[in-house]
């Protein structure tokens, strides 16, 4: 008498099938997350990185417009390019407004809330910094900073 062995006959019902495509979508779905926020990460890394030499580059273009208020005399304007042909470049733009108890010389003045009553406060600028980068091949949006400083002169 032969004896039958219901073990090695079991019926496959293919949940292993299953199992193994849940994992291929779950590992795809990670896998896409994550080149997605690489992605995001670069070009917030990058922005950052731009907007971060703007605001370097206003500190600069407010210092060579006070080298160029003591060298000329009062300037109203002043537009500074930084970096080369090859280089990235900022354009800054420094719009200039001059505080003084008498103006002689024709320059803008900045007519404050309270007057200049004091020798101190005679002798001020101030500077309306934007500095901006328009480059497609770099970023998508223009990078743009402002800064407004009040200089002595």
């Amino acid at each position: 008498m032969q004896r039958k062995n219901s073990l090695l006959k079991k019926k496959k019902n293919g949940f292993a099938m299953i199992m193994a495509i849940t994992v291929i979508v779950i590992i795809a779905t990670i896998m896409a997350l994550s080149v997605a926020l690489t992605s995001q990460t670069t070009k917030r890394t990058t922005d950052i990185y731009l907007y971060e030499q703007a605001s370097l580059y206003a500190k600069a273009a407010s210092e060579i417009a006070l080298l160029n208020i003591a060298k000329n005399g009062c300037q109203n304007t002043s537009n500074i390019l930084f970096g080369n042909a090859g280089e990235i470049q900022y354009d800054a733009n420094v719009t200039m407004k001059y505080v003084y108890t008498n103006n002689s010389g024709g320059c803008t003045t900045f007519t404050p809330n309270t007057p200049v009553t004091t020798p101190e406060q005679n002798g001020s600028v101030v500077m309306d910094i934007a500095v901006t980068l328009h480059d497609p091949s770099i970023t998508s949006e223009p990078i743009r900073y402002f800064r407004r400083t009040i200089q002595k002169l």
